[in-house]
This record gives C-alpha cells, sequence and structure tokens, in this order.
C-alpha cells in the first residue's frame, strides 16, 4: 500500500471525526464524578481497571472522603481497603494521598488547572490530567491516550509510534484542537463498543471503508 500522505491523512480522519460525531452524539467520560477532585480521583484509580468498576467503588468512597484533606489525613489502611477491588491497592492509596495532601497544602484544597501543576502530583500523569482538565475544567490541553486510543491510533492508520506521548503528539498534530476531548471519547467508546482488541465488528464498523487495517467483509458464495 502507497504511503498516505499527511494531507490525505487530515482529510481521512476529518471523515473518520464526522461519523464518529455521528455515530456517538453523546459520547462523555464514563467515570462519575461530581467534581475535579472526584474526577481525578477516579482516574487515578482507573489505572488497570475498568470504568464499570471504579464506579461501584467511588459510589462509597465520594461520601465518606469528601474533600483533598479527607484523603490526606485518613489512615491509610482504611483507605487502601475502600479501594481495594480496583487492584494495585497500596500504591494508588499512597498516590491518592501523596496528591490529596499537595491538594491541600499547596493549591487551599482546589485542584490545580494546568497541566504543568497537575503532573507534578503523585500518580498524575499526562494521561491523568489530561482527564482532568479536558472533563471537569473544559481545556482542551491534549488527548487522553489509553489502551483504546492507542489500539484505534494504529488500526486507523493515523500514528505508529509505540508510546502514549508520542501517540498523543502525533494525533495533536492533525486533529483540531477544539475536537482533543471529544475525540478520545469517540475512539474509546468506539474501542469500547465495536472495534474491540479481540474481535472487532469490521463487518458492523462504521468506519469499514476508512480503515486500512479493517478485515474485508467475505463476499458470499466465494
Amino acid at each position: 500500500m502507497p504511503r498516505e500522505s499527511n494531507q490525505a491523512k487530515v482529510a481521512r480522519l476529518a471523515t473518520i471525526i464526522a461519523l464518529l460525531r455521528r455515530t456517538y452524539p453523546d459520547a462523555h467520560c464514563e467515570l462519575n464524578y461530581s467534581n475535579p477532585l472526584e474526577l481525578l480521583i477516579a482516574t487515578i484509580l482507573s489505572a488497570q481497571c475498568t470504568d464499570k468498576r471504579v464506579n461501584l467503588v467511588t459510589a462509597a468512597l465520594f461520601r465518606r472522603f469528601r474533600t483533598a484533606a479527607d484523603y490526606a489525613h485518613a489512615p491509610v489502611g482504611e483507605l487502601e481497603a475502600a479501594i481495594c477491588s480496583t487492584g494495585f491497592f497500596h500504591n494508588k492509596a499512597r498516590n491518592i494521598q501523596s496528591c490529596c495532601r499537595t491538594i491541600a497544602e499547596r493549591h487551599a484544597g482546589e485542584v490545580p488547572r494546568t497541566l504543568d501543576e497537575l503532573v507534578k502530583l503523585d500518580g498524575v500523569g499526562r494521561k491523568t490530567a489530561n482527564v482532568v482538565l479536558g472533563n471537569a475544567f473544559g481545556q482542551n490541553a491534549g488527548i487522553v491516550v489509553d489502551t483504546h486510543v492507542t489500539r484505534l491510533a494504529h488500526r486507523l492508520g493515523l500514528s505508529t509510534e509505540t508510546t502514549a506521548e508520542k501517540i498523543e503528539q502525533a494525533l495533536m498534530r492533525l486533529v483540531p484542537r477544539n475536537q482533543w476531548t471529544l475525540f478520545s471519547h469517540w475512539l474509546i467508546w468506539h474501542g469500547r463498543r465495536r472495534c474491540t482488541a479481540r474481535r472487532p465488528d469490521c463487518a458492523g464498523c462504521e468506519l469499514l471503508h476508512l480503515c486500512p487495517s479493517a478485515e474485508t467483509p467475505a463476499v458470499p458464495g466465494r
């Protein structure tokens, strides 16, 4: 297959975005939260864990812990017990307590609103920062790159990079900035509902004719 020019890729992506927007008009972050702190905590817990499981855990967690100071001063064993079903709970509890301590002591209890400040918090990388900024603060600071976005970026021929940071930079050069947050939601929703890791539904995919990795449906009689 001849190499696709950047201009052709941008044009193809514009069509992909239009189809994703039409297919998932209500795409949004599927973690439950009511304020920036809750979204930050939920996103930390979502590492190596499903959103569904995190939402089950945070339903009780957010009733018990309301402020950054609440998390910072809680007995670590109590916090670990509350989040243990999300996996890696020792590290997650330590990171939550440390980042909440910093928020309480250095940011007057308010979650920072800039990428630079967020990534200085323990347990917060670019992905988590982008989730918080895009969804809690409405800032298109970057593109969230999780396993779904990574998989679809490769399958759709949008990036050949292998690290999340490089994939994000490649996508940011292609996707209009005002769509960065929504673009990640669209890819995540498509990855969960259609383009799954093990059994992608290529035959029923809305992007079939735009995807270089698609398995062409078999023609009856051949």
